[in-house]
């Protein structure tokens, strides 16, 4: 078990981002959330954004870089590492980075509802001149 794990649902920022350092490869996301932060003086929903950075390495990263769009929904199951560097002035530095362990889809963005759409004009054509 880990120590700090989390679910996070979100929609894609951007495209997948994948590169390999030495025999490991990784792909990045970005996931954006949208919270109800009040209302505003109007009386109107306000809502607040936030994006997080998770990464995926080998195949589990391979999968969300081949099949994953800018807009698509993720859930994604990730355990939280510390990170502790020292920088060109010496200074010691502190992070964390979110490792994906699992993730499944979730509801296409528009970009992958229109390849899907497209996709299925093409099949209805190629049917059409069959019959």
């Amino acid at each position: 078990m880990k120590s700090f794990s989390l679910t996070a649902v979100g929609n894609l920022a951007k495209d997948p981002e994948s590169a390999s350092k030495g025999d490991t490869t990784y792909t990045r996301v970005c996931l954006l959330g949208n919270d109800y932060a009040g209302k505003d003086q109007h009386g109107d929903a306000r809502e607040a954004v936030t994006s997080v950075y998770f990464t995926a390495f080998d195949s589990l990263g391979e999968a969300i870089a081949k099949n994953a769009r800018k807009g698509d929904q993720l859930i994604i199951q990730a355990h939280m590492r510390a990170n502790t560097w020292t920088d060109k002035d010496g200074e010691k530095n502190y992070d964390h980075s979110f490792i994906i362990d699992n993730f499944r889809f979730g509801a296409p963005g528009k970009i992958k509802r229109e390849e899907l759409a497209s996709r299925r004009e093409e099949t209805e054509g190629a049917l059409e001149t069959e019959i």
